[in-house]
């Protein structure tokens, strides 16, 4: 955790280029002509396994709107095509027609079965979590970017619970946020970027959390000063 322009973000990264984590909605972070400096600081890093994986992901919040287009993009096109066949098989049997029809159904099903009837069509916050229900995997490594962006409190809440049952199926979780709400998952280790060198620090010393509790606990105490 950290103000903006601390470089959690970068880091996280960073991380992703140095593992060739896969991206959500983005280009990869090992082409991104914009990301030449994350490249540089990757092999900077030494990275050290418990347990080498190839699973996971990284996903920025920003890049997520990004996704669900694309996906419903898709989805159009296939549903375009199959109406295209009934048009240009008009002749042929419907036997036919299934065949050409058969590949579009299977992934026009498949998705459905991963993200739901259309995953466009959700909320921000409900889109986002389907996503993690569908692609979280055991033994994944996910680099997550203010995942909170998009969510209410309460999905947040419903984030830390899949967050937990991942972890104990031996998925690990290295994210960047603002939220008090995410930094109050059991056991983390936070890492504060807010002075130099990065250091570990207890969630009840976080200033993003002693300052959340005072605002609760009497907002008009900082509202009058505005």
């Amino acid at each position: 955790m950290g103000e903006n322009g601390t470089g959690k973000s970068t880091l996280l990264e960073a991380i992703a280029a140095a593992v060739s984590s896969p991206t959500v909605g983005a280009e990869s972070v090992l082409t991104d002509a914009t990301l030449q400096h994350t490249r540089d600081l990757a092999k900077q890093l030494k990275l050290a396994w418990g347990k080498r994986t190839h699973r996971g992901f990284f996903l920025r919040s920003e890049d997520f709107f990004n996704f669900t287009k694309a996906i419903s993009q898709m989805r159009s096109e296939m549903l375009a095509r199959l109406h295209k066949i009934d048009e240009e098989y008009v002749d042929r049997s419907e036997y036919a027609r299934s065949f050409f029809k058969m590949p579009f159904h299977k992934s026009l099903h498949e998705m459905k079965e991963r993200y739901g009837e259309n995953l466009d069509a959700n909320s921000h916050g409900e889109s986002f979590l389907t996503l993690f229900q569908s692609r979280f995997v055991p033994n994944g490594l996910y680099l997550l970017d203010e995942p909170e962006t998009p969510l209410s409190p309460m999905k947040q809440l419903a984030l830390l619970s899949m967050l937990k049952n991942m972890v104990t199926q031996g998925a690990q979780f290295i994210i960047a946020t603002h939220s008090p709400i995410i930094m109050a998952f059991p056991d983390a280790t936070i890492f504060s970027f807010d002075e130099l060198p990065v250091r570990t620090v207890y969630y009840d010393d976080l200033a993003h959390v002693t300052l959340t509790k005072a605002f609760l606990s009497d907002p008009q105490q900082f509202l009058r000063h505005l």
